[in-house]
């Protein structure tokens, strides 16, 4: 096993990654991810805990064979003989021990077109979803995408499509190309686009395509898009993935069966520094590099006070966008100019529209990061409008005629459950899958492994005066904290302001009692038990959300006048 792993290094971290997301976006559904080489040996393997312990999650493991010669038709060894995606479904398996599995593998080919892997997903045959297929077809195109781009680090790497907005997608075919204009590899996409042409390694450019690549390398710089003919008479359009770029440094993985841990997030990795050391959140963040860099939608969840837009930029960071990072709290902006603030209006598009127009946030937001915050409060308009340009990246402005095709990295975020809005028909499914590409839950900050790197971060930042001890910490940590690190940290601004930067340490007064039983309630709650506590959520969700009665009500699942009851606002 450690030597078939250590054979393919590149392919399998490649994989991992993509495992990874795909882990993110079907967690909980029963489903198993698993990894193996041209030899039909399974090196890793994904599981939710429910399937790993089936009698079906204890055959696929690693070091498994599932090759048809012992295992009867099966997803992997079928997909091996057929070099095509496959699925096999309940009895549709040779033996009747599989009956009750769905399972889909698609194949893996590097850039001379050999079958090096496949990547699976199985699942309960009751279980099985038609849209997990796709997800694991868009994983294998990726992985074999990552293969050319960390292929060469001297490589001028061209994206090309019959459609300008499909450039940016999986389905567009990549060319690799060396200093000297000679092919050096192609992808599967591009091989069929080019099909009855002669793409073999060493070939030249010009052989394949007009103008010469000097031209379109000029046109590239110029507009950032090109126009090019193949040799065969067909139109493509054409994008610069990368002029000259190191290859992704490749450490040989772990030989366990899960992906390797992830090391702390250095505060130097993002302008505004962040703690990042629970061992939790650092698994769930597993991927965000190889998210970035094929663009692809990431989504944080989690309480209010988690530090939602912190993660977002640091996702910003990592990705190295030279364009800005444009947050929009999308529940803060009136319903009826949700669309003219993010795609832009021309002059008199509408009442009360600005003289001079306004280019829109998404614009501003081109080769860098729009951050979408509150996302589940996007009005149902505008999601439409939002799903097009997700699809083509490309936005023209209200009231005007002009189309601009842009280059941003999507983040969006919510304490909502998205999933659930979508179930209450409250949120476009199409427009919640595609959002979802990679999705991040950010713990609340009671179950943060790292609370004391937090503490000491945050009062740092507060007063470089004032210390705590670990005492005081293990104080702080027994309160519930509804509001999470907003909370604490105004906690900590208040306590280091009482000392009066006599640079002695903090004493956490208020932790004695655990942080509840002193906190106020309203006259109605105060004689019964039963009701405080409920009382004192109200009002700490009150607090940390800044005095806002309608994300306190929607914090807590309760109507205003509730909020307003348990406030004593009359």
């Amino acid at each position: 096993m450690r030597a078939r792993r250590e054979e393919q290094a590149l392919l399998r971290r490649l994989a991992l990654a993509q495992m990874q997301l795909l882990y993110e976006q079907i967690a909980g559904s029963n489903f198993m991810i698993a990894f193996a080489d041209a030899g039909g040996v399974v090196l890793d393997a994904l599981s939710d805990p429910s399937f790993a312990d089936s009698e079906a999650g204890r055959s696929i493991v690693p070091g498994s064979v599932w090759l048809e010669g012992g295992r009867g038709t099966n997803a992997l060894g079928l997909a091996l003989v057929e070099r095509a995606p496959v699925s096999i479904n309940g009895r549709e398996h040779f033996f009747a021990c599989h009956g009750h599995l769905s399972c889909a593998a698609v194949p893996i080919f590097d850039p001379a077109d050999r079958l090096v892997g496949l990547l699976d997903a199985s699942s309960s045959n009751e279980a099985r979803q038609q849209h997990t297929h796709a997800l694991v077809r868009m994983a294998a195109a990726a992985v074999e995408n990552g293969l050319i781009v960390n292929g060469r680090p001297d490589v001028l790497l061209l994206a090309l499509h019959p459609r300008a907005e499909y450039l940016d997608t999986l389905s567009a075919g990549l060319v690799a190309l060396s200093p000297d204009g000679e092919l050096v590899s192609i992808n599967r996409a591009a091989r069929g686009l080019l099909a009855g042409l002669d793409t073999t390694a060493g070939g030249a450019f010009d052989a394949l395509f007009e103008p010469d690549l000097g031209v379109v390398v000029d046109e590239l710089r110029r507009a950032g898009i090109a126009r090019v003919r193949d040799r065969a008479g067909s139109l493509l359009y054409v994008a610069c993935r990368r002029f000259a770029a190191p290859p992704l440094r490749v450490s040989p993985p772990a030989s366990a069966p899960r992906l390797p841990m992830r090391t702390p997030v250095s505060p130097a990795a993002s302008p505004d520094a962040f703690v990042c050391e629970d061992a939790l959140l650092l698994r769930r963040m597993r991927g965000l590099a190889a998210a970035t860099r094929e663009r692809l939608a990431v989504h944080i969840h989690g309480e209010t006070g988690t530090g939602k837009e912190l993660m977002a930029r640091h996702v910003h960071a990592l990705s190295g966008r030279s364009g800005a990072f444009v947050p929009i709290n999308c529940g803060a902006v009136p319903e009826s100019l949700f669309i003219a603030e993010l795609f832009g209006h021309d002059r008199g598009a509408f009442t009360n529209a600005r003289n001079e127009g306004a280019p829109g946030l998404i614009r501003l937001a081109d080769r860098g990061t729009l951050f979408l915050d509150e996302v589940g409060d996007i009005p149902l308009a505008a999601q439409t409008a939002l799903l097009r340009f997700l699809d083509t990246m490309e936005v023209r402005a209200l009231g005007g005629g002009k189309i601009a095709t842009l280059d941003v990295q999507i983040v969006s975020a919510t304490n909502r459950d998205l999933a659930a809005a979508v179930a209450a028909r409250q949120f476009r499914a199409d427009l919640y899958y595609r959002l979802n590409g990679l999705c991040i839950e950010i713990p609340p900050l009671r179950e943060r492994g790292d609370f004391p790197a937090i503490v000491r971060h945050l009062l740092a930042r507060q007063a470089t005066k004032v210390s705590i001890d670990d005492a005081g910490i293990e104080r702080l940590r027994q309160r519930s904290w509804p509001g999470n690190i907003r909370e604490l940290q105004f906690w900590l601004r208040r306590a280091a302001i009482e000392t009066d930067g006599d640079g002695e340490g903090l004493t956490p007064l208020s932790c004695e009692d655990g942080g509840d039983n002193g906190a106020p309630t309203c006259a109605h709650c105060s004689p019964h038990a039963l009701s405080r506590d409920r009382c004192r959520r109200i009002r700490e969700t009150f607090a940390a959300t800044g005095g806002n009665i309608q994300q306190t009500a929607r914090r807590l699942g309760i109507s205003r006048t509730t909020v307003y009851k348990h406030l004593e606002i009359g």
